[in-house]
């Protein structure tokens, strides 16, 4: 079993007691930062809300059914952090219609058998520069207008060097929070526009994959990649930015052309 499939049992098994993302990738054999990634790539969901989720479904579904101790059900399910979760309110309505629930859910296997064998790089320190948002896998979905609004720079931003533009994961939090960055190579910071978001890329070793298909299955070679090349390849991911790198023959408006898909590992 891979190391997602090992997360999903292991909180499936245990979210009624207090669980961390350093037990849960314990478990599964791998870092936090990786088994983030990783479980993102394959559900689309954070690990630890994922985990609050189930605890909250369970506990809605005891009060929905009868359940006496209305304190103890909503302290068991960690009421108090989900404001939609009321738990008078959900004895008292005897059903669940108007709740969100969060059953469990399945790894998406959906691996590509044929993944094309990474490109090994030593990669220099970048400047990258653009606009930037916080995201969870949950509200990932709005990368693409993200996209749509940073077009209106692109090959006018100052101190640009190139015409490739990076999409940057950073800054990542237990939480399943993170930072994406769509942006491009940069001389400086200087002279950029205010609402610009600013990183700084140290040099890193990274695995280099290239998407050739159309940018809308990407999510299939990263979750490939996650959670079948670096498990079996013997590398191991670092804790760094990893990035999506548009290529010059990349067209934004049908959405083809190459994508490459780096993956920082550690020395």
């Amino acid at each position: 079993m891979n190391p997602v499939g090992k997360a999903l049992w292991y909180i499936d098994s245990h979210f009624a007691g207090a669980i961390t993302l350093e037990e849960i990738a314990k478990v599964s054999g791998v870092s936090r930062f990786y088994l983030s990634r990783a479980f993102g790539g394959a559900t689309g969901r954070s690990v630890m809300r994922y985990v609050r989720g189930r605890r909250l479904t369970d506990a809605a579904r005891s009060l929905s059914a009868g359940a006496s101790d209305i304190l103890s059900v909503a302290l068991e399910a960690g009421h108090g952090s989900h404001e939609a979760f009321t738990p008078e309110t959900v004895r008292a309505q005897c059903h669940l219609g108007n709740l969100e629930l969060v059953e469990p859910i399945k790894m998406d296997e959906t691996l590509i058998a044929d993944l094309e064998p990474p490109r090994f790089e030593s990669g220099k320190p970048l400047l990258l520069a653009g606009l930037g948002e916080r995201y969870t896998w949950e509200t990932s979905k709005a990368i693409p207008a993200q996209w749509q609004r940073f077009h209106v720079y692109f090959g006018a931003i100052p101190g640009q060097i190139g015409r490739m533009a990076d999409g940057v994961c950073c800054n990542s939090d237990d939480d399943g929070n993170y930072d994406y960055v769509c942006g491009v190579e940069v001389a400086s910071f200087a002279e950029l526009p205010s609402e610009f978001s600013r990183v700084r890329i140290p040099k890193q070793r990274y695995a280099v994959f290239s998407h050739r298909e159309h940018v809308s299955t990407i999510r299939s070679t990263i979750n490939t990649i996650w959670n079948k090349w670096v498990p079996e390849s013997g590398h191991e991911v670092a804790a760094a930015p990893n990035f999506e790198r548009y290529g010059e023959d990349f067209d934004s408006k049908s959405g083809t052309g190459t994508i490459e898909i780096w993956v920082p590992l550690r020395a």
